[in-house]
């Protein structure tokens, strides 16, 4: 059995499901991808081109398709120059490499990740007044979908991570899609219980082994995220704890949503520490750290954060959970998915900074009394979303496209 993965990056989503498959079943799996041609674990990796791509004489609506398009004919082109290899089965990320194109050239069925649909109401675009969208955006939102709406009518099935992405997508196409989380490393993301009894050097900084650690991670720090909304937490949090310390971990970048819009400074980060006085000294900004730093890091966490609006659900708070850490998130259907309030984690409403001050200090004051929540999170880690869990279900979905087509 012959798998041809797409996606603009390696290994992505697909990389474990094709160790997976090469290791325990005997697939062959090919993945195709902007990254040079080399063989990886088993898996042959062949590199497209994108010939071009939207420019400023491009409508602005337009952008995006007109970027999916070149991406979609540069996987086309890569592949039609491999006359060899002729997959079963077809499975793309659509929207990082769109399989689109594939459907003329290979007669197998495709399956297409789907993670997120576009929409200016009762989403991402609107779930912060603060920051308006421009009427633009608004308009661009529609247009954005369209490459989304040629894979979902062009795949045999596809699957979203969570229920609450997939319920995002048209009604006229929910009978085609699943829900199949990307699955959790149980065997990595997991408690270290040695990291507590001494102090513990992330990047720069070195965290002494009596104080009380708040983490937060996040790939960017920026709006989308309710950056803004941790740091005035994070700063009473310091202001009534002496032994506290904040840790945030990620880039100062903004991946999603347009806060540079609404700013001066570079980045939101600087903007957010302009707006107020922060003590930089117990609120720490590493960067980006190695995962296995990482994994210590949520180890020795008496609290993790997690912000975020109505969008994409970061795998960073899935990783907390899988550590045991014991979670306070915010109230937005993403997260209520996945944490049930003082069953697994704790949750506030997004802008009740009072609120979640006083769950972050009640959990500082006796971190022993929350311990179970982080427990039971990352026993429903391990029971729902592990790779464990998770490998055989997106196999099963294989397998059933591929013995009906659909």
């Amino acid at each position: 059995m012959h798998i041809l993965f797409v996606h603009k990056n390696f290994p992505a989503q697909f990389g474990h499901i094709a160790r997976y498959l090469i290791k325990d079943h005997g697939f062959r799996c090919t993945f195709v991808s902007e990254l040079p041609d080399a063989e990886i674990d088993g898996i042959r990796r062949i590199q497209y081109k994108s010939a071009g791509g939207a420019t400023k004489a491009t409508h602005y609506c337009s952008r995006t398709f007109e970027n999916y398009v070149w991406h979609s004919h540069g996987v086309y082109e890569a592949l039609k120059a491999h006359p060899e290899i002729q997959p079963d089965l077809i499975v793309g990320h659509s929207g990082f490499g769109s399989t689109v194109f594939l459907a003329d050239l290979y007669e197998c069925p495709i399956i297409n990740y789907f993670e997120w649909f576009y929409g200016a109401k009762n989403s991402d675009m609107d779930f912060r007044p603060e920051f308006p969208t421009t009427e633009l955006n608004r308009l661009r939102a529609r247009a954005r979908n369209a490459m989304l709406l040629l894979d979902l009518e062009t795949c045999t099935r596809g699957y979203s991570p969570t229920t609450f992405q997939r319920s995002r997508f048209p009604a006229a196409y929910q009978a085609k899609l699943s829900t199949i989380f990307d699955g959790i490393d149980t065997t990595f993301w997991r408690r270290d219980e040695s990291v507590r009894d001494a102090p513990l050097a992330v990047g720069k900084y070195t965290i002494p082994e009596d104080a009380k650690v708040v983490t937060y991670v996040s790939r960017g720090f920026e709006s989308m995220r309710g950056f803004d909304i941790f740091m005035k937490v994070a700063k009473r949090i310091v202001e009534a704890r002496s032994d506290a310390v904040v840790v945030c971990v990620g880039s100062d970048r903004i991946c999603y949503g347009g806060d540079t819009n609404y700013i001066r400074e570079r980045s939101f980060r600087e903007h957010v520490l302009a707006q107020d006085e922060y003590d930089l000294s117990r609120i720490l900004f590493t960067g980006t750290v190695p995962t296995n730093d990482l994994v210590k890091l949520l180890s020795r966490s008496d609290l993790h954060v997690y912000l975020t609006v109505p969008f994409v659900l970061s795998w960073s708070m899935m990783d907390a959970l899988a550590c045991g850490c014991t979670v306070l998130a915010s109230a937005t259907p993403p997260v209520e998915e996945m944490i049930a309030d003082g069953q697994n984690g704790l949750l506030a409403p997004f802008y009740d900074v009072d609120r979640f001050v006083e769950r972050a200090l009640a959990v500082l004051d006796d971190p022993a009394a929350h311990r179970h929540l982080g427990q039971n999170g990352a026993a429903m880690i391990a029971e729902r979303y592990s790779l464990e869990k998770m490998l055989p279900q997106m196999l099963d979905l294989y397998q059933r496209t591929l013995s009906t087509g659909g």
